[in-house]
């Protein structure tokens, strides 16, 4: 007999269990599948360019967001994080996958940016050796492979390691357009994420409903000769901590 849910973790943990180990993209073990996902370099995976969101350098030219200390999550190969390096931001940038960090630091390298890119587990970020406040906070395509228990660590995240005052971006598919329309019960029943969760404008509102949103809205599509990375299919959004 087990009874040994004491915790809140003990409780998400429990929750992660209920998924297929295939369906896993948000936990310490699902390293090795995004190492698999990054191992081919030439698919044509829309996000593998060297650009940033159109959105966050929209940010940053309007001045919603401006140089300090930021952490990007969930960073792949780097693209936003050496982006707000080369605008004098202090950046932090964490991925649960070893291709992915190594292929971002390759990128550091081939432009001197300097980036404190690390392995490991944003949930315990104190264990990769970061530590907030951070004044930025960014995530592109992390938060829509969470499973919906996994909102609570993220949020927690958020509220431990986002400074008063700064901001939070968030890019994540989008309802109707990319991703699992499914309501949480059935991502359960399923067992799957279907690749990704969709989010509605209101879902996101709620969710985030702590922080004042600056603005939130369909990603504009860019073309392949864009300085930039965007697809209508997803939302971008930015959030502020007014406390």
């Amino acid at each position: 007999m087990d009874r040994t849910v004491r915790t809140v973790e003990d409780v998400l943990q429990l929750l992660d269990g209920l998924f297929a180990p295939q369906a896993d993209r948000w936990s310490a073990d699902a390293g090795s599948w995004w190492d698999g996902f990054y191992a081919d370099r030439s698919k044509p995976v829309p996000f593998f360019v060297p650009k940033p969101d159109e959105n966050l350098v929209s940010y940053l030219d309007r001045g919603l967001i401006t140089p300090g200390r930021a952490l990007d999550l969930g960073c792949g190969p780097g693209r936003n994080a050496l982006h707000l390096a080369s605008l004098g931001f202090e950046v932090d940038a964490v991925d649960l996958s070893p291709a992915a960090i190594a292929w971002a630091r390759e990128r550091a390298h081939e432009t001197a940016a300097d980036v404190r890119f690390v392995c490991g587990d944003a949930f315990s970020l104190p264990d990769t050796g970061l530590s907030g406040p951070y004044d930025l906070i960014y995530d592109s395509g992390c938060f829509h492979h969470l499973a919906p228990h996994r909102r609570v660590s993220y949020l927690a995240l958020l509220e431990r390691h986002l400074a008063p005052g700064g901001r939070f971006g968030i890019v994540c598919f989008a309802d109707g357009a990319m991703g699992s329309d499914l309501p949480d019960a059935e991502v359960y029943r399923q067992g799957g994420l279907d690749g990704g969760l969709a989010y509605s404008a209101r879902s996101l509102r709620v969710i985030f409903r702590d922080l004042t949103e600056i603005e939130l809205r369909r990603m504009h599509d860019e073309p392949p000769d864009s300085s930039c990375f965007g697809e209508p299919f997803l939302w971008a959004g930015l959030f502020g901590r007014d406390d």
